[in-house]
Order: C-alpha cells, then structure tokens, then sequence
C-alpha cells in the first residue's frame, strides 16, 4: 500500500516567513525522486528552488503560480510506495530544509519505478480546502515550455505572455527575454490598433495594481517590501551623519591599468575600492561594527564582510563577499563578478544576501558625482563613490584635467565621533590619490 505524505514550504532561513511561486517544476502524477527540486519559489531575498524529501507520486498541488504562501503552508502531496525487497527506505531524504533546500545527499543506486509500478493511495484531504491542480491540456500535447530563466517566466506572467505560444529565439528554440518583449511591443500594438479602430483611447497593456481615483496603490511586497522594512528601520534606529571628499583618481585609474596590462585576471575598479575599504577598516575597526542597544555595547567586528550595492530586474540587491579581508584584489574581482552575475540571474541564497559588516557602493554606475547613502542595518557605515570623470583640478600647483570622484561616507554616530569618519575618509582618498599609499600602510 502507498503512504500519502503532505510537503509543507520549508524554513527558507535568515527570518524568511513567506515566499510566492514562481514555477511548477512537477505536474500532479509526475513520478518525483528524493530530492528533487519540485518548485521554485520567490523570497524577499532570492528565487530558490524547493526539494522535496519524499519520492514517490504527486498526487496534489496546493497554489497556483503567483501565489504566497506562509512557511508551514501545504505545497504538495506524495504517494510513496513500499520500498522493494533491496531498496533503500525512500520514504524522506531527512536532511533539514532550512536555507537553500537540502544538503546533497549521497547518491544511490535505485530501480527507477515508471508511474504504473507504484501504488497510490487516494489524493490526501487538500489542506485549507486547496484543489488539485490537473495537468493542462496544451502542456500534455506540447511537453515542456523551453524556458531556463525564472526571470523570463516570471516577465511574460506578469504581461500575459502565453509561453506555450511562443516561438524561442535561443538554441533549440529556448524562449528567451528578447522574445517575450517582443511578445509584448505586439500585444501593445494589436491594442492600439483595436483601440483606434473603435475610435476609443488605447487599453495600458499592463493594468497598475490597485488603480483609485487618487492614484495608483502598488503593494510593497516581495523584495521592494523587504528593502521598505529595511531602510524604514535603519531611518528610525540610527543616527547617521554623512561626511563626504573630492579625490583625484587619475593615479588610481593609472595602477588599475598597469596591473591589467601585467597580465593574469583582470581587476575591476570596484575590486580596488573594496581591497582600500578593507585596509581603512583595519586602521579604523569602529566602522566595522554594530551596536547593541540591549547591553549598550557596540560589538567591534573581526571579520569583514563587505556587501556592495547590484541593481538586478527585482530591484536592488546587495551581495556580500564573504572574508573580503583575507583577499586579494583578483580574488575580490572574482567573487565580485560571480555574484553580480548570480544576482541578475535571481540565482542568490539568502546566505549569499546577508551577514555583511560593511557596504560599499558605487553609486557612479548611475551617471551620478554624490549621494548620502542609508545605512544597510545593522551596519555601521557605508562608503559611496560617485563617477570617475575629467574634471578642472590643481595638480602640482597647476590646472589641469585630472580624473575626479567624489566619496561619501555615512556613520552610525553612536558608534563613533567625527574624527574617526574623516580619518577612515581621508586615508581612503589618499589611498585613491596616490595608490602607493596603501602598499606603504600594509
């Protein structure tokens, strides 16, 4: 006889309480094995695929696409059948799902059992009344969407994008994000079209959320509503001052050259402004810290762990590089890269989006000289470069066109006084101007 299991949505960790669903990754009747990813789901932190620690039938599905879901809430049912004689017990993997799913467990060798082998017991009472979902009739004709990115998925469900309509672009006719705007300029041009032919104004192709006559309400929800809470709490906790220097960079933009040009990984400009953080937060451990209100304490920090601001199609993240005082400059490109990369790509675990001591951003992507950044709580401080552009500036006692940025430091004033920030301020703007500052300091 087969034991109907019930897959609650896991404890996603970092305080996490609820997510929404992006993808079915199973169909009610799929034939799922111990650990499996079965759906991914969107937190305020990270897309995160879900494995399920049962193997056996999907016998129902608890939520649509788009739908949030509390954690402990049903996400699905398995039919797990008894075992065969010389088989491993397939009832659960037992591995904790809190973080990113599962822990790898080691591989087994098992008969893969086809649908018809197994026994399955009658669908379990659907908590909270929640229906089984049947497999649509287009997906059994046509099998699966060729679509890899949860981002494009996500993109044409939010526009009305039939993606088992539309032909991919990519290899093997994968669906890529140019197709489905594509999709869209159409769709908004049928409108149009329609709209003029019935002498009426065109219909907005996508309808705002919430539309009253005193405007428009859009949801803080997801990771816009994380960063609200976010920046909401560190207004209202910490008493910030921002002090702020213009620097020539010509130097510094001369050294990054020259050790691009010695060959080996190449270092971006953001790798050399966090190698100076870390060093400035050795000189000055005050900003690498965080208080405690409770034991009126602030708790100096050994470790850094520097978050640096990516602005992605969610919004703006911000990564943390683990260690970035144990780095090189090619190491902290490295990993620079590696989690821009996976933030565009909502690929980010929530253990990758928190833990940070330190934030730097460079706020001169955004064509933009000055900002006074809020600080990223619980953290003391946060550094801000503007862009590094030709600007009239006294060199040697001449004018002269030199490479010029503006940086920013905002501190939490509890932490420590004026002269600590524009100590930590100047001796990064010194090591900006003249990077053989930072050689003679090490």
């Amino acid at each position: 006889m087969a034991q109907v299991f019930e897959f609650k949505l896991p404890d996603l960790g970092e305080g996490l309480t609820e997510a929404s669903i992006v993808t079915w990754l199973v169909q009610v009747g799929d034939v799922v094995a111990v650990d499996q990813p079965v759906v991914e789901v969107e937190t305020a932190k990270a897309m995160v695929e879900v494995p399920c620690p049962y193997g056996g039938v999907v016998t129902a599905r608890f939520g649509e696409e788009g739908t949030e879901l509390p954690v402990g809430s049903p996400l699905l049912t398995v039919a797990v059948g008894t075992p065969a004689e010389g088989e491993g017990d397939d009832e659960g993997s037992g591995n904790v799902l809190v973080g990113y799913g599962t822990a790898a467990a080691p591989a087994r060798r098992r008969r893969v059992r086809r649908q018809d082998d197994l026994p399955v017991a009658a669908p379990a009472a659907p908590a909270r009344n929640a229906p089984s979902v049947p497999v649509p009739e287009a997906l059994q004709r046509s099998g699966p969407v060729p679509v890899i990115s949860p981002l494009v998925r996500k993109l044409a469900r939010e526009h009305g994008v039939d993606l088992r309509k539309l032909p991919g672009s990519g290899p093997e006719g994968l669906i890529m994000r140019a197709d489905v705007e594509s999709a869209m300029r159409e769709t908004v041009q049928v409108r149009a079209h329609v709209a003029e032919a019935e002498d009426v104004a065109p219909a907005p192709a996508h309808a705002p959320v919430g539309g009253t006559a005193d405007g428009i309400r859009v949801p803080l929800r997801g990771l816009r509503g994380a960063v609200a809470d976010k920046l909401t709490r560190s207004r209202s906790e910490i008493p910030d001052a921002t002090c702020w220097v213009d620097a020539d960079a010509t130097e510094f933009m001369h050294a990054r050259v020259a050790m691009n040009a010695a060959g080996g990984e190449k270092i971006s400009v953001l790798a050399l402004l966090a190698r100076i953080c870390t060093a400035a937060l050795a000189r000055y451990p005050e900003l690498n810290s965080r208080v405690d209100m409770a034991a009126r304490e602030v708790v100096q920090l050994d470790a850094v762990h520097l978050g640096f601001a990516a602005q992605t199609e969610r919004g703006l993240v911000v990564p943390v590089v683990k260690d970035a005082h144990v780095r090189d400059a090619e190491s902290l490109s490295a990993e620079f890269a590696r989690l821009t990369d996976a933030a565009r790509a909502g690929r980010l675990t929530p253990g990758e989006l928190t833990g940070g001591t330190f934030t730097l951003n460079n706020y001169g992507v955004f064509g933009v000289d000055g900002s006074t950044p809020i600080i990223n709580h619980p953290e003391a401080a946060m550094l801000g470069v503007g862009r590094i552009i030709p600007k009239p500036w006294v060199h040697q006692g001449e004018l002269a066109v030199r490479q010029v940025v503006q940086l920013s430091l905002t501190f939490d004033h509890r932490v420590c006084d004026g002269g600590t920030a524009g100590g930590f301020l100047r001796y990064v703007a010194d090591c900006v101007e003249q990077p053989a500052v930072l050689l003679r300091t090490l």
